[in-house]
């Protein structure tokens, strides 16, 4: 329908027409690495320095398109695939699961997610989405918001935690805080060690990762950190590095924070660009002139971080995560009793394994577990004492996968082991059912427990391989120490709102003004109150009772408090200069 219309030649070769050997046009995309050089007329050298190219990304729809004709025609000419890694995404598509259609308008307009949620936020969501392994995601503007709420804005509060506790320690301990990486100024604290190890472990595991081109892998990894940061690390040493114990072990922990913020940032350069260096332009003036990058000027001048050897401690990290094992069945074992409030003390946690190792990695992380569940003793077990029954339960995928046809007579097999024989496998090992040797691939090792039935105050949980039994009784000396942290809560909460910062010292009084239920609210602040002034900061005196209703000028606040029906009032007032040279 074209064939006549011709056209003059500008180079003088008379007129043009359309000639019959015509491509797929896709083998001009195809001809990309060899056009873009105008290779092998020009530029030999610089294409077979870059060939074959290291990887090559699109979309799934290009897999019988782009990536078809690009690997034809390398193929053909080169006998080598033209590129070494295929990175594919999935289709995003509605939250319905239907194509976007602008027309439809079925999807939020990008920059109004941008402009709500930020660039990280939507770059973050997508990256750890299904896209990135080649599936569809069916977008969702609350996975958006989620990616903040739960790592964006737990990654800014720790530096803000950490920028809150510099400020605190420079005005209470007139110190200038200063980066240190050497051997000297690193801990011996567990918490330390640990957290510092972890991230030596996520280096090395996403350098690993990002070299194979799985994205998908790496930043589960890296908000798993932020978590460890600052659900674990920053919770656990928070009185370390308030300066509570001493300023030196203060120094410590925050020498320690900051290298985990300084690492988190460059780990995270490439997947949050503006908050990664946000946040690494406000740590930079901590770190030594000669510690500095070259050009300091932004968090993505530098090269990725790489692991430091010297740092890596398995031993520590095993400890943590059984601790955190631990912790999370005691959370789970207090959170099923609804009467039972969090900060309630209770009196025993009893922890049940085989493993002489495992007992010994808890024993060593007992305190934080105390501190952690509020629990007053600990108690550790190999389970003799104990109506503990193991159990194997079969890996289907795996036996099905090696066996086949035998793999339901293998799993009866693997059930049908006594719960001694499954608890000799508990650790590793191999086991030999039907005339197969079968490893731990192919079962794993389940435990339970069964309280006695005259024990109702008993709660047990259980992972699959540690049992846990926790006393949930409420014994009469625990009720003090919970109306202790209900003080403190109280009063702590009272100098938040008089706009008062650690530094500030105040006078605080109480005086109880009923207590109808008789909780004992009276008797918690006379036998606790040395313990209430050291959480607080400052000592805490009763009011005079004809002082309590006077006009006084160096009130900063007082308020009426309630605990669980008891009404006591707090006043908090200016020290006198007699006070003060006290």
């Amino acid at each position: 329908m074209i064939d006549h219309i011709t056209i003059p030649s500008k180079q003088g070769k008379g007129r043009l027409h359309r000639i019959e050997e015509v491509f797929d046009c896709w083998f001009e995309s195809g001809s990309m690495p060899y056009a873009s050089q105008h290779y092998p007329f020009e530029n030999k050298g610089a294409f077979e320095s870059k060939f074959p190219a290291d990887f090559v990304a699109e979309g799934l729809d290009q897999t019988r398109g782009w990536f078809y004709t690009i690997l034809v025609l390398g193929t053909y000419l080169f006998d080598v695939s033209p590129f070494k890694n295929c990175v594919v995404n999935g289709m995003v598509l509605a939250e319905n699961g239907k194509k976007m259609s602008k027309r439809l308008k079925n999807y939020p307009p990008v920059n109004l997610i941008i402009d709500r949620y930020g660039a990280d936020a939507l770059r973050l969501y997508l990256i750890n989405s299904p896209v990135v392994r080649g599936e569809p995601l069916k977008f969702q503007e609350k996975g958006v918001k989620d990616v903040v709420q739960k790592a964006l804005l737990p990654l800014w509060n720790s530096y803000r935690f950490f920028e809150q506790q510099i400020a605190r320690l420079e005005g209470n301990g007139n110190v200038d805080f200063t980066f240190d990486p050497s051997p000297e100024a690193r801990s011996e604290n567990v918490m330390d060690q640990w957290i510092l190890a972890r991230c030596q472990s996520l280096l090395a595991f996403v350098n690993v990762e990002m070299a194979a081109y799985r994205l998908y892998n790496v930043v589960p990894r890296l908000l798993g950190l932020i978590d460890d940061t600052t659900n674990w690390y920053i919770r656990f040493n928070r009185q370390r590095l308030k300066g509570d114990r001493s300023i030196r072990d203060s120094l410590y922990a925050l020498n320690t924070l900051f290298e985990v913020l300084y690492t988190l940032v460059r780990g995270l350069a490439p997947f949050t660009p503006f908050l990664a260096d946000k946040i690494y332009l406000l740590l930079v003036r901590y770190i030594p002139e000669h510690l500095r990058a070259r050009d300091p000027r932004s968090v993505h001048f530098h090269a990725y971080p790489e692991p430091r050897e010297e740092l890596f401690d398995e031993v520590v990290e095993r400890r943590v995560r059984r601790l955190q094992t631990i912790v999370k069945l005691g959370h789970v074992s207090r959170e099923r009793e609804p009467r039972i409030s969090l900060k309630q003390p209770l009196m025993e946690l009893v922890v049940i394994h085989p493993d002489p190792q495992y007992l010994g990695d808890i024993s060593i992380m007992e305190g934080y577990i105390q501190d952690e569940l509020s629990i007053r003793r600990l108690v550790l077990s190999s389970g003799e004492n104990y109506n503990v029954r193991s159990s194997v339960m079969p890996n289907l995928k795996t036996l099905n996968a090696k066996f086949k046809g035998e793999a339901k007579k293998l799993s009866d097999a693997l059930q049908a082991l006594s719960s001694r024989r499954a608890e000799q496998l508990v650790g590793g090992g191999s086991v030999v059912v039907e005339g197969v040797k079968l490893d731990t691939s192919s079962f794993a090792i389940k435990r339970e427990i069964s309280p006695p039935s005259n024990s109702k105050h008993l709660v047990t949980d259980t992972d699959g391989d540690v049992v846990i039994i926790l006393d949930k009784e409420i014994y009469p000396e625990l009720v003090q120490v919970r109306l202790e942290r209900e003080i403190i809560n109280r009063i702590q909460r009272l100098r938040k709102k008089a706009g008062l910062v650690a530094t500030d010292s105040v006078k605080m009084e109480y005086v109880v003004v009923s207590d109808p239920t008789d909780v004992g609210i009276g008797e918690a602040f006379k036998n606790r109150v040395e313990a209430i002034g050291k959480a607080v900061g400052g000592e805490v005196k009763c009011l005079i009772d004809d002082n309590v209703d006077g006009v006084n000028p160096s009130i900063i606040l007082e308020e009426l408090q309630e605990v669980q029906g008891a009404v006591f009032l707090l006043r908090l007032s200016r020290l006198r200069i007699r006070e003060c040279l006290s």
